[in-house]
């Protein structure tokens, strides 16, 4: 059982104490950071597009993640790949949940947080780095962002990069679109896509 599921259990059985419990789960938190051993942190975030889970490392923001992806899924496989030690700790997340909030608001145009991109490697990441390139309520096809990685016949390759990309939203592979005009696949759906280019262009 991890910390998480031991506070709900214990908030469960003494809910007069839910405070208390709270406070000692930040206490927890506060101490593995302290002493190195806490890998990942992460919370969850209401939006238009549905609940977004977002988990960083002291490198900076590593995953947003739909829940059409299964947050829990998702957990796993941070703690398979990036480490075990895993806590849910909102406020470590507080400046990025902030900038989410203002992007969906309409208030925010580019996110400013630090990033850490090990989950994706080589020509991938090298997509995903020239996306922000793109500007907020404007769109790219596939071809256009081939070229701008440097690799104008590798179009499959960025659809990958998108389709695989572990920070949506805020590295914006939504504003890739088909050559055609088509909307193109999406890691969170095409209504996702749909509704954050709609409210890009609102704006």
């Amino acid at each position: 059982m991890n910390t998480d599921d031991l506070t709900r259990d214990l908030a469960r059985a003494f809910p007069a104490d839910t405070d208390h419990l709270n406070r000692l789960h930040d206490r927890l938190v506060d101490a593995a950071q302290a002493e190195g051993i806490l890998d990942v942190v992460y919370r969850d975030v209401d939006s238009p597009v549905g609940p977004l889970l977002l988990a960083a490392t002291d490198l900076g923001l590593l995953r947003v993640a739909y829940a059409s992806e299964d947050h829990d899924a998702v957990l796993r496989a941070l703690a398979e790949r990036i480490g075990s030690r895993i806590l849910h700790a909102p406020a470590r997340l507080d400046t990025v949940a902030r900038q989410i909030e203002e992007y969906f608001d309409g208030r925010r145009r580019s996110f400013d947080v630090p990033l850490d991109w090990r989950l994706s490697q080589g020509f991938r990441q090298t997509v995903l780095r020239h996306l922000p390139e793109i500007g907020y309520g404007h769109t790219a096809s596939y071809a256009t962002v081939a070229r701008l990685a440097g690799s104008p016949k590798a179009v499959r390759a960025v659809g990958t990069a998108c389709a695989t990309n572990p920070l949506p939203v805020v590295v914006p592979c939504h504003r890739v679109v088909r050559s055609d005009g088509g909307m193109g696949g999406y890691l969170g759906g095409v209504d996702a896509k749909r509704t954050l280019l709609t409210l890009e262009s609102a704006a």
